[in-house]
């Protein structure tokens, strides 16, 4: 193994320096805000959690999961997603009557790299969490804040996916069989190899009309019309549920007004294995990847001892920031430089204009090297220099 340099990361660890870290801010308080106006109340949860309950209750594969052992033996994981931290909380102190709760984060999760890919290993997630509201409405809920949420983070071009896992699992197992059939198709779909997916069906054992079945089931994009399509591949009424809910999320979407930026897509599935309905993904322009997924979860919280339904969404704030493009730079501060004999002076003047809300620097002359080069950075610059009464500059 090589010697490390002084200045060398973790494999996918990033430093955040100033102007990034502002214009994350501005995201952060742009979507924040938009929460709590719709009732979310933001909670946070430790970095480390127990293997054995949050890390094995994650989707997250067991290979990205970043581990260390405690002074008492126990296996920890840095949190890989921030569902199963909150589905642990609300299980265990926040579900007392079984009332609906809305709940927000914004918070760094961690997923170990196998090899540098640009890829970062800690990244910020903002997002929300509805538990014990089984509904669709609360489905539609979510995914209207979603679309609130980025329109006030002023993204204006992004398109919603909309699928629902079970009718993935429902048809797939009338037609193949077999869960572990289903399964192997099914990872067609979520590395998006559609290539793939089409030269396995022709190869399996069915006949014509199955085969055709699951060709037209890639066919299953766009918007309202796509439901009724749908349907027409289903058998014995097994997996209408499904589309029904689809239907009323439609509805309850067009009632918020929102219904441009979403569009159906039955073939989406999701690494997240703990999803068992609706679920989604919203794209941006320029980026490659989902900017944010969510999804139905009635399944997890039951795995830390309460019976109940949820749903959420996270946004990836790097990759919102990569779809936002450049962002309006901070104000720069005003910086005053003094010397000792307006050392006082200099403290009260910058108490009386960070009083009116003015962003101020102080900086002692004898600290300063090169003049020119330092007062570059700032917006305004006042100098106190000498006696009071002279060398003064704006």
């Amino acid at each position: 193994m090589s010697q490390l340099f002084m200045f060398e990361k973790p494999l996918g660890m990033r430093d955040t320096l100033p102007e990034l870290y502002e214009a994350k801010s501005q995201v952060r308080n742009a979507i924040g805000n938009e929460m709590k106006q719709w009732g979310y109340q933001f909670m946070e949860t430790p970095a480390l959690e127990y293997y054995e309950t949050v890390g094995t209750a994650s989707a997250i594969l067991d290979q990205q999961l970043f581990k260390l052992l405690d002074s008492q033996g126990h296996t920890l994981v840095l949190r890989p997603d921030m569902t199963a931290p909150i589905a642990r909380v609300a299980a265990s102190k926040l579900l007392k009557e079984d009332l609906p709760l809305r709940l927000a984060y914004s918070a760094s999760v961690f997923r170990a790299q196998q090899r540098e890919g640009g890829r970062p290993a800690e990244f910020e997630q903002i997002g929300v969490e509805m538990i014990a509201d089984e509904t669709v409405s609360a489905d539609g809920e979510v995914i209207a804040l979603m679309v609130s949420a980025l329109k006030q983070a002023n993204l204006e071009n992004f398109q919603i996916s909309v699928g629902h896992i079970g009718f993935v699992q429902e048809l797939f197992l009338q037609i193949l069989g077999t869960e572990e059939r289903a399964q192997s198709l099914t990872k067609f779909l979520y590395e998006k190899n559609f290539v793939g997916y089409r030269e396995h069906v022709k190869g399996l054992n069915l006949s014509s009309i199955d085969k055709q079945r699951l060709l037209d089931f890639l066919k299953l994009k766009g918007g309202e019309e796509v439901l009724d399509f749908a349907q027409s591949l289903l058998e014995n009424g097994k997996g209408r549920e499904a589309l029904l809910q689809l239907q009323q999320l439609w509805e309850i979407v067009v009632d918020y007004g929102e219904q441009e930026k979403l569009k159906f897509d039955l073939t989406l599935v999701s690494h997240m294995s703990y999803y068992t309905g609706i679920l989604f993904e919203v794209y941006a322009d320029q980026v490659g990847f989902p900017i944010g997924n969510g999804g139905r979860y009635n399944l997890l919280v039951e795995k830390f001892g309460k019976t109940t339904g949820a749903t959420g969404f996270a946004l990836r704030v790097d990759r919102l920031l990569e779809a936002l493009g450049e962002l309006k730079k901070a104000e720069p501060a005003h910086c005053i430089l003094f010397s000792d004999e307006r050392r006082k002076e200099a403290f009260q003047l910058a108490r009386d204009k960070r009083g009116e809300g003015v962003k101020v620097a102080l900086q002692d002359i004898n600290g300063v090297k090169n003049i020119d080069q330092f007062t570059e950075q700032y917006g305004e610059v006042t100098f106190l220099i000498g006696k009071a009464g002279r060398g003064n500059e704006s």
